[in-house]
């Protein structure tokens, strides 16, 4: 994985501006704070962003992939103004589950989800080295 960060440019604080990679290409749909039963099992935000993050290594494992494999993830919140108030707790479980790494990132407020209590949803796109995914076959 190589960043992407054009000379001049201010560095990023927790994303990156872009990422090139190479290998095979893994795409997880939007992930919400539920468990594996489908319960949401808190209403805060840090909550749901935790679990919502736990699914997403979830599917990235079922594919040989792991979050280091990470270059892309889009963030959707129902309240941007709680996500920046809980940014400290967010970022404390961000580097817990998935590391401290950057891949390009990008947050968007909207106005709900399709799941009523869902606060955040968060799509990832992942790409397996080559060198790796051909160990795995």
């Amino acid at each position: 994985m190589r960043i992407l960060q054009p000379p001049g440019w201010p560095r990023p604080r927790g994303y990156a501006n872009g990422v090139a990679a190479r290998g095979e290409l893994v795409f997880v749909a939007g992930m919400i704070g539920w468990d594996t039963d489908g319960i949401f099992q808190t209403t805060d935000i840090t909550g749901q962003v935790r679990q919502a993050l736990r699914n997403v290594v979830a599917v990235l494992a079922e594919a040989g992939a792991e979050p280091a494999h990470i270059v892309r993830m889009t963030w959707y919140v129902t309240d941007v103004d709680a996500y920046l108030q809980a940014s400290q707790e967010i970022g404390a479980a961000f580097r817990e589950i998935i590391g401290s790494f950057t891949a390009a990132m990008t947050a968007v407020e909207v106005s709900r989800l399709v799941e009523p209590d869902a606060k955040v949803e968060i799509e990832v796109t992942a790409v397996i080295p080559e060198s790796v995914s051909e160990a795995q076959s």
